[in-house]
Formats: structure tokens, C-alpha cells, sequence
């Protein structure tokens, strides 16, 4: 397989970058974008010298792997239609709705031989790259996701929006079976919860603390990460990493016996490594970097903080 021919359905406000970044790639060519607004479809196909479609379906036949990138309730049903006519699939998180719904993709893309990857986008940040490649049995884990308030997204609540990016590369850092979640969350501006805090505890004994908001002053995306000798801090949005670790040697920090590392990284594109590596595995048949059982495995921790904290949703009965 020489050219991939790909398609992206749904070219919105993130679907746009999906068509941008294919239509500049090496080997690949932008067959059509999709749109149920007949405009936007225009208007983005012309941009990258492609066919605008306002039915997906028009694309099968026509294209070797395709990015999903629609409202969550669409993923399934369009996703199903592309694998069982054996096109490869990248869908945008969360991978599905539905626990089962993510279940019948994963079956049916292995049945069919077919490459099912998930848009966990964090996971190519090189600064998450270099400390994943540092991480050995994580003691403690603290995540921070604020965001200043944006219309787009408020669909959902915000562990659908915001907090399953830091799920997906805690269970990948982690790698254990969950014992429990400890969950709380409130909506503030939107009817979904806009705020949510979790806290899950894995069967190896390590500790994860998660918050998310939607509504704060200043955008904030860090990770601090503890195990033993080494203590690792990612600032996800300035792609850096800060290393603190074991050393003999004269310290150069106020903890005595350890040194200090500090790592910035060139500022990547984290959607054109994504894509790039989704076109790799489509073009070599190989595994993806974010499987579909990957992706199902964050949905499923996301929809147990969700329920935990609608459980507990007495206090607020007109918003939840």
C-alpha cells in the first residue's frame, strides 16, 4: 500500500485540523471531508483542495482509513459502518458512549482485521512521552486539568470533556487493576458538572488524585507523578518535564540526597504525531498507539466517577 486514501467526517472546530494536517501529510491523500452543514463542508474541502460530502457513507469504497471526528452519541453507529466495510478508524475520545457500544467496535474491528484507534490526544505530548518512558511502579499520582470556560463541549460533563485525558495516561502509567473510586462533582455555569475531583485507588497500591474544571481563571495541564527515588512533573501545556531523583551527589534542591532535572521540549503538534502514527499502523498493519480497549478502558472509569457522583447528586436535584 503506497497512497493512504483517508476521510475525515465531521469537520467542525477540531475536525478541521484532522483535514489540515492529512492534507499536508506525506503519502497521504485527503480524498473528502464530510459535514452535515453543506457550507462547512465547502468551505473546509476547499481550503485543502478536496471533496466536501454531506453524507459519510459516500467515502466507503473510496478510502483506506477515515477520522471520526462527531458528537459522541455518532460515534458507534458511523464507526460500525466504516470497520464492517473494512476501513480503518480513528475516532476522537471518548471512544463510544457506552461501555458495550465501545465493546461490539473493539469485536468487530478485531473480526475484520481492522485498525481501531482512539484520540487520546495527551498521549503524544513529548513531555508525557519522555516521562511515561520514566515511570516504573507509580507510588502516588496528582493530576490538574483547568480550563477557562468555553461553550464548546458542555454536552457532557467535564470528566467526558476534560478529566479523561488524565484517566487514559494514569491507567496507561499505572497499569493495575482499580480497587475503588472516591468521586465528587458539581455544575456551576452548565447544566453538567463543570468541577469534579476523583480519587482512585489501584489493586498495586497506587494512589491517583484527578480535578477537572471547565470553569477556572487560567488553563493548567500537569501531572506529578511519585514513585521511589524519583519524583516527575509534566506541564503538559508548556511541554516540559521536571525530574527529581536519587542521587549521591551534591544536591543541587532543598531534599537532601536528591538532584534535580529539568527537560523543555520542542513545542510539537500533538494531533500531527497522532495522526501520523494512526496513518503508520494503517500503512504497516500494525497495533495503534491508542487501542480501542485502551480508549474503553478510560470510558469506563470516566462513566464510574459520572455515576458515583450522580449518586450522590441529592444536594442538587434540579441540575443533575
Amino acid at each position: 500500500m503506497n497512497r493512504i486514501r483517508v476521510g475525515v467526517v465531521g469537520v467542525g472546530y477540531l475536525g478541521k485540523f484532522h483535514a489540515e494536517k492529512y492534507a499536508l501529510m506525506n503519502g497521504v491523500e485527503l480524498v473528502g471531508v464530510v459535514d452535515i452543514i453543506a457550507e462547512r463542508a465547502e468551505r473546509v474541502a476547499r481550503r485543502f483542495g478536496t471533496k466536501p460530502l454531506t453524507e459519510y457513507t459516500a467515502l466507503i469504497g473510496k478510502v483506506d482509513a477515515v477520522s471520526v471526528v462527531v458528537p459522541t452519541h455518532l460515534h458507534f453507529p458511523i464507526s460500525r459502518n466504516f470497520l464492517e466495510n473494512d476501513v480503518d478508524v480513528l475516532i476522537e475520545k471518548p471512544i463510544t458512549k457506552t461501555i458495550d457500544e465501545a465493546d461490539a467496535l473493539i469485536e468487530l474491528a478485531r473480526s475484520r482485521g481492522r485498525i481501531l484507534q482512539v484520540g487520546h490526544l495527551e498521549r503524544f505530548n513529548p513531555a508525557v512521552v519522555a516521562m511515561s518512558d520514566m515511570v516504573e511502579h507509580p507510588l502516588f499520582i496528582e493530576s490538574d486539568r483547568l480550563s477557562l470556560f468555553k461553550q464548546r463541549g458542555t454536552e457532557v460533563d467535564v470528566v467526558l470533556d476534560l478529566m479523561i485525558h488524565d484517566i487514559d495516561i494514569i491507567l496507561h502509567c499505572v497499569r493495575s487493576e482499580l480497587k475503588s473510586i472516591h468521586a465528587v462533582g458539581v455544575p456551576v455555569i452548565s447544566p453538567r458538572v463543570d468541577i469534579a475531583n476523583a480519587r482512585l485507588n489501584f489493586e498495586n497500591g497506587c494512589v491517583a488524585n484527578m480535578t477537572a474544571s471547565r470553569i477556572s481563571l487560567k488553563n493548567m495541564r500537569k501531572i506529578r507523578l511519585f514513585q521511589k527515588d524519583t519524583y516527575l512533573s509534566v506541564d503538559c501545556a508548556n511541554q516540559t518535564l521536571t525530574v527529581i531523583r536519587k542521587d549521591d551527589h551534591d544536591s543541587n534542591v532543598p531534599i537532601p540526597g536528591m538532584c534535580l532535572q529539568e527537560s523543555t521540549f520542542p513545542k510539537a503538534d500533538s494531533l500531527e504525531c497522532e495522526l501520523k502514527a494512526f496513518v503508520q499502523s494503517v500503512r504497516e498493519r500494525r497495533a495503534p498507539a491508542v487501542s480501542g480497549r485502551e480508549g474503553r478502558n478510560a470510558l469506563k472509569v470516566a462513566w464510574q466517577i459520572m455515576d458515583q457522583i450522580r449518586a450522590s447528586s441529592k444536594n442538587f436535584p434540579d441540575t443533575l
